[in-house]
């Protein structure tokens, strides 16, 4: 991965955060958190 590419993909991942912030308290980052959590749980079960 280049460092421009790298410096995209982050500047894009800040903007949707701030723009999910903005837009609804970040909710949508809560319930990705939970089911990422999930996930995890999920995986770590079948390990």
């Amino acid at each position: 991965m280049t460092d421009r590419l790298a410096l995209v993909l982050g500047l894009l991942l800040v903007t949707l955060i701030t723009a999910d912030i903005l837009a609804n308290g970040g909710d949508v980052l809560l319930f990705l958190a939970k089911k990422f959590a999930d996930l995890t749980e999920y995986l770590i079960f079948w390990r």
